[in-house]
């Protein structure tokens, strides 16, 4: 497979002009290779995410759960000497082809990261709002309507209602998490992808952020990577196991509804990594 690729004519265009519904899209790899210079990451990925549901993506360190999920919002190209491979498409319109800016890519495909990234000196309020700003987009309607909405679908309103004007840097780690879901929100995407959201945070924090995915999901389709198998297990409609290593790109080993995958893989190697054997 070649290191780069011309990116085909796309089945429909994303209209730039036009704000994203906020109802989840289904997400679609087909055939995703991805290279560090020239070190392959991750090889033949081919995996279809339902809309409005979540998907697990699970394996161990090393073989190229984080550099998909950037594949998937155009993020992976942001890094020097970086090339990929195949397609990727949100709602059959390949967010690679022609004319498609990356930027509006990551408007209909949201992230959150590991770590909790809110704008420290910027207040709760202005931190729902700045993804707006960031993007160009005019909210037609109230701000306040917006923030108290976003700030709801994250779990956090509550907690935050009373001190909007507080510095987002001064809230809790769990808090801090949830307000960078509440950003993200804002933008109404049809995606959003979270990288090991809970990784740095405390058990009780962890459950509220579980309990904000599925919350959600019924208005933007989630993809979440992480290592921890009772999560997938508990937040997650379907799963892909990964694997690879330093010597050997990532791939999909198994990939179906979590309730099956867990219970009953099909595959050795997944039963070994579910279960603790190795990873």
């Amino acid at each position: 497979m070649n290191m780069t690729t011309t990116p085909a004519p796309p089945v429909s265009m994303i209209d730039p002009a036009v704000l994203p519904t906020g109802n989840g899209a289904t997400l679609e790899a087909r055939t995703v290779a991805a290279w560090f210079a020239e070190h392959q990451i991750l090889d033949d990925i081919s995996l279809a995410m339902p809309a409005n549901s979540v998907t697990a993506i699970i394996g161990p360190s090393g073989c190229g759960k984080s550099t998909f999920l950037r594949v998937l919002n155009r993020m992976h190209e942001l890094v020097p000497k970086s090339s990929l491979a195949g397609e990727v498409l949100l709602d059959g319109a390949d967010v690679y082809g022609i004319g498609v800016r990356p930027a509006e890519t990551r408007r209909h495909i949201g992230m959150v990261f590991q770590k909790p990234n809110p704008f420290p000196t910027m207040t709760i309020r202005e931190n729902v709002l700045s993804g707006l700003k960031l993007a160009g987009i005019k909210n037609e309607g109230s701000n306040d309507d917006l923030v108290e909405r976003c700030l709801d679908q994250a779990g956090l309103w509550r907690e935050v209602k009373d001190r909007l004007g507080s510095a987002g840097g001064a809230l809790s780690g769990g808090q801090q998490q949830r307000l960078c879901i509440a950003r993200a929100l804002a933008v109404s995407p049809r995606v959003l992808l979270m990288d090991e959201p809970c990784s740095a945070l405390d058990p009780t924090s962890t459950l509220r952020i579980e309990e904000t995915i599925r919350d959600i999901v019924g208005s933007v389709t989630i993809v979440i990577v992480t290592h921890n198998m009772q999560q997938a297990a508990r937040v997650s409609d379907y799963t892909a196991f990964f694997l690879g290593d330093e010597g050997r790109p990532g791939t999909v080993v198994e990939f179906g509804p979590t309730s099956e995958l867990f219970t009953a893989p099909n595959d050795p190697r997944t039963e070994d990594y579910i279960n603790g054997r190795f990873g």
